[in-house]
């Protein structure tokens, strides 16, 4: 089962083929400690090796923040232990914290959607950009606020900020600490979607509809543009070439056909 109990998260299935994984850490605005990039990685890991999940979103507890990157309040010990004393602790810590959650939601053939409250930055702002979509509702912020500590966008942000923003839009959020409000954020490309109020309800019918299209055509077509982005033209022919070989044959494409003759709805079970 994908609800499990963890002492930083929160997951569950609130509608079907959709799975939720809540930040709970709500006191200190989500910021990541030690302890949640291990349980981050264990409840991604489950999404991804879970045939029956085909949607995921990525939330914050509260309003306040999605998250606002790591914890620098002092009070992570199990950070302390893991990088005092240790030549190369900061950068294991790193290697082996959140830079491993970023790269494990990106390598996911499954999509994300980061449902955004309040601050996403820094971290935080890398944890969303590292999810395929981002919902984001009228009072939500983003930034890069780690140069206020004379820390880097280390989680993955200085590969994302420019591939998102462009690389003179990036330099400068990140030199100069800058939030922008929603509406900014979504012309800079930060949001695929702004949206009311209706936040929560509008996310997961977003991820239902996502959970309704065929799972392995879904799979491959997230392949296929993850790579695409780091390849060439040929190599991306190639790339369909082989998928084809796995979505045409497929009970799922029988059935995408059977419903378009039959004119209904088709039921896809990613076979």
């Amino acid at each position: 089962m994908f609800v499990t109990t963890y002492e930083t998260l929160i997951c569950d299935v609130p509608r079907p083929h959709v799975a939720r994984i809540v930040l709970n850490r709500e006191r200190q605005m989500n910021a990541y400690s030690w302890r949640m990039t291990q349980e981050l990685q264990a409840a991604i890991g489950h999404y991804r090796d879970d045939d029956d999940l085909r949607a995921l979103v990525l939330a914050g507890a509260g309003t306040r923040a999605f998250c606002t990157g790591g914890d620098v309040s002092g009070s992570d010990a199990e950070h302390g232990r893991l990088v005092r004393g240790q030549p190369m602790g900061h950068g294991r810590e790193m290697r082996d914290g959140m830079q491993a959650v970023l790269a494990l939601l990106r390598r996911i053939d499954k999509p994300s959607v980061a449902m955004i409250q309040g601050y996403a930055v820094a971290g935080g702002l890398a944890l969303a950009l590292a999810c395929d979509f981002r919902l984001a509702g009228p009072a939500a912020r983003f930034g890069d606020t780690s140069g206020r500590f004379g820390l880097l966008p280390d989680e993955g942000g200085a590969w994302l900020f420019p591939h998102v923003m462009g690389y003179d839009r990036a330099l400068k959020m990140t030199l100069l600490h800058e939030i922008y409000d929603a509406p900014t954020a979504e012309r800079l490309g930060l949001v695929t979607e702004l949206v009311g109020e209706d936040l929560e309800d509008h996310t997961l019918a977003f991820c239902e509809a996502l959970a309704a299209k065929a799972p392995l055509a879904v799979r491959m077509v997230k392949t296929m543009m993850t790579r695409a982005l780091e390849s060439s033209f040929e190599a991306s022919l190639g790339d369909a070439q082989l998928a084809v070989m796995i979505t045409n044959p497929s009970a799922d494409v029988r059935e995408g056909g059977a419903a378009f003759r039959e004119k209904r709805t088709p039921k896809f079970e990613g076979r």
